[in-house]
């Protein structure tokens, strides 16, 4: 099978990892890197020898490159993903897909009018954590899931992050910047969302850096920063999300799934692997279940992987456009819903995901 060239924009911090898994998925040639600091993306180049370091431009007229991977930061999203679409260049992004759903909307709409395909982070969905707990589910092992519960709570990334300032900026946040991996897995395990209600609020209106780089050092916030929603699901279930940065600590799972026979503990969205815990009504207590499927280790690029393979075989890939677009779309929700005082009903619709075989190729994994 041919080789898929591909390119990619956005040198910082979460671009080692793509890098480093790219080579091990034999689908995909990385040929290229670019980013707004040169000097960046050739050290980028050189560390992990990509034959190509060049500018932004460069590399999106560069004629050899299918795909371009876009890992700028979040307010660059869209921008870059027009700017490849718009040179023939199938295009996939880390999340959001977009800040503002007017531009994811223009993203799908000229990737379809070209042919091409959209593809976005988050992929751990794809992993083997959250593709058994898929099998578990489709399997009828807990019935029809009517709820679910999806925490994320932490006191921010400031004590680690060298650059925490855009997490706390407009299209970033608890729920811009970790709700994705929590909605794309309840989307994924139970279907697209109809209705949701939501809470939001700004706890801090000023946060600290406490990591070793810049320590003491103040900056402003400007999304909220504890959010509460309701999602009402189309096949009835119903979801309750909480995503923040202004709690010390929490013991409750990230994610669990309870049906009509059985609940679910799904592991972390935010990773490819986790421990999984099944309790059926004639269960004393959960029990562990094993994996049915690879990709347990860090695994940051298997969607895009699943997208070459979908060019070369001319099939539907799973971390899709669609998917992101409805993700985002609910996030908005949660917000209208809290400025608005009432229900936001979604517009958009998604086909939920099909599971990875169980015979797939680990590629070096």
């Amino acid at each position: 099978m041919r080789k898929v060239k591909v390119g990619i924009i956005g040198c910082g911090n979460i671009s080692s990892v793509y890098f480093e898994t790219g080579k091990k998925f034999e689908i995909i040639d990385i040929v290229a890197c670019a980013d707004l600091e040169l000097e960046r993306a050739q050290s980028r180049a050189e560390e992990f020898h990509i034959p190509k370091a060049c500018t932004v431009d460069e590399l999106i007229s560069d004629p050899e490159i299918e795909i371009v991977v876009n890992l700028t930061i979040p307010s660059a999203h869209a921008e870059i993903h027009k700017r490849a679409l718009e040179a023939g260049k199938h295009t996939y992004g880390e999340k959001p897909i977009a800040i503002e759903l007017e531009d994811a909307q223009n993203i799908l709409a000229l990737a379809k009018s070209k042919g091409l395909l959209v593809g976005s982070a988050p992929d751990t969905f794809l992993g083997g954590g959250i593709q058994t707990c898929r099998k578990i589910i489709d399997d009828g092992w807990i019935g029809e899931p009517i709820a679910a519960t999806a925490f994320m709570m932490s006191h921010g990334p400031e004590s680690f992050h060298p650059n925490p300032d855009f997490l706390y900026q407009k299209g970033a946040g608890p729920l811009f910047d970790m709700g994705p991996y929590y909605l794309t897995a309840l989307v994924n395990l139970i279907g697209p969302v109809r209705r949701i209600a939501g809470s939001t609020r700004v706890t801090f209106k000023e946060r600290t850096v406490t990591g070793q780089h810049q320590y003491g050092r103040k900056f402003p916030v400007e999304t909220p920063t504890h959010i509460s929603g309701t999602l009402d699901f189309e096949n009835g279930a119903i979801g309750t999300i909480v995503t923040s940065f202004d709690v010390c600590g929490t013991h409750i799972p990230s994610i669990e799934i309870h049906g009509t026979s059985g609940s679910l503990i799904v592991p972390d969205p935010n990773h490819f692997g986790g421990s999984i815990y099944l309790k059926r009504q004639d269960y004393a207590e959960f029990k562990e279940v094993p994996f049915t499927h690879g990709f347990t280790t860090n695994s940051r690029g298997l969607g895009l992987m699943d997208m070459a393979y979908a060019i070369v075989n001319g099939t539907e890939h799973r971390a899709s456009g669609e998917l992101a677009y409805h993700v985002l779309e609910i996030m908005h929700g949660m917000f209208i819903s809290s400025d608005e005082g009432k229900y936001y009903d979604t517009k958009s619709i998604c086909k939920i995901p099909e599971p990875l075989p169980l015979d797939m190729p680990k590629n070096g994994f």
